[in-house]
């Protein structure tokens, strides 16, 4: 079974407009989306209007909602990652997630295409391109 953990930054990103690409995740068969209260309420403080918070609620409906993981847990490797995105990958790896899905290339990019505890971490359209 796949379980696709989304990072703030891919709810923000399917949430800001309605013809958003990333909201074929959504449609996805065989593929379990979750999330951490952490990521969602960044993304919901990032988005702008009440519009864009109520079409966050919508996707949501259908997203595994995790509880946030401390950031103190230790990896079973040593990480240069920020302190704001090591709540992200700890959710990713207690939920069970098999990957991690982000845009945030400037904190994650030299993670992507390798596997943390059990975790790929991709951005979107590369997961998008692998279930092709």
């Amino acid at each position: 079974m796949v379980r696709a953990f989304l990072d703030a930054n891919v709810l923000f990103s399917a949430a800001y407009r309605p013809d958003a690409g990333l909201r074929k995740l959504w449609a996805l068969r065989k593929v379990d989306l979750v999330t951490s209260r952490y990521a969602v309420e960044e993304a919901l403080r990032n988005l702008e209007d009440q519009e864009q918070g109520q079409r966050l609620d919508a996707l949501l409906r259908t997203v595994e909602i995790v509880d946030t993981t401390p950031a103190e847990r230790p990896l079973a490797v040593s990480l240069k990652l920020a302190d704001k995105d090591r709540p992200i990958l700890l959710a990713a790896i207690e939920s069970r997630s098999t990957h991690l899905l982000t845009g945030d290339f400037k904190h994650f990019g030299s993670y992507y295409g390798q596997t943390i505890e059990g975790v790929l971490i991709l951005p979107p359209s590369d997961f998008l391109r692998r279930l092709k």
